[in-house]
C-alpha cells in the first residue's frame, strides 16, 4: 500500500513539471521609475539587488525556480509584489499613486518589513539583505523624491482618493 502511495506521489510530481506559468520576463523600460526619477548609481544599484526581483517585470530566476510546485509559488509571490509596487510601470500610474508607494517604501523599509524576511532565509538571496546604511539610503531617496513631488504638484493631486 506505501508502495503505491509513493508511486502515486512520484507520478503527480513528475506530471505537474509540465504545467508552469509564464515568466516575468519583460525588457520594457518604457515606464520604469528611473526614467522619471533620479537615483545615484547606490540606490539603482540596491534596489536592483534588492527589490526589482519581485517588484519589476524583470525577475531573475534561480536554478531551483524550475521545479514544481516552488514554480508556482515563486510566480504567485512576483505577481503578488508587482500588484503591491512594480518599479517597472511605476511612473505609468497617477501622481498620487506614485507619491503614495514612495511613502509605502519609506514605510515598509524602516520597519524592515522589505525585503521580506523570507526571501533571504537559508542564505537564499544573500544580495537582497541590506544594512541599516542600505535602509537609510533607500529612506532619505525616497523622502527626497516625495520633496520633489510636493514641490511640483498641488497637494491635493497627491492625495490617494478614497476607496469607494
Amino acid at each position: 500500500m506505501l508502495k503505491k502511495i509513493l508511486l502515486a506521489l512520484l507520478l503527480i510530481f513528475v506530471l505537474i513539471q509540465f504545467f508552469r506559468p509564464a515568466k516575468n520576463l519583460s525588457a520594457n523600460e518604457q515606464f520604469d521609475i528611473s526614467t522619471k526619477y533620479e537615483m545615484n548609481a547606490d540606490v539603482k544599484d540596491l534596489l536592483h539587488t534588492a527589490c526589482y526581483n519581485c517588484h519589476s517585470n524583470l525577475t531573475k530566476y534561480p536554478l531551483y525556480y524550475n521545479i514544481q510546485p516552488i514554480t508556482w509559488w515563486m510566480a504567485n509571490h512576483v505577481n503578488d509584489a508587482k500588484k503591491g509596487l512594480n518599479f517597472s510601470e511605476f511612473v505609468s500610474r497617477k501622481i498620487s499613486y506614485q507619491n503614495k508607494k514612495f511613502e509605502d517604501i519609506i514605510e515598509n523599509v524602516e520597519e524592515k518589513e522589505m525585503p521580506l524576511p523570507s526571501y533571504t532565509w537559508f542564505g537564499l538571496h544573500s544580495e537582497a539583505k541590506i544594512t541599516d546604511q542600505q535602509r537609510d539610503l533607500i529612506i532619505n531617496w525616497a523622502a527626497a523624491q516625495q520633496d520633489k513631488l510636493k514641490a511640483e504638484y498641488p497637494a491635493d493631486s497627491l492625495k490617494m482618493p478614497p476607496r469607494k
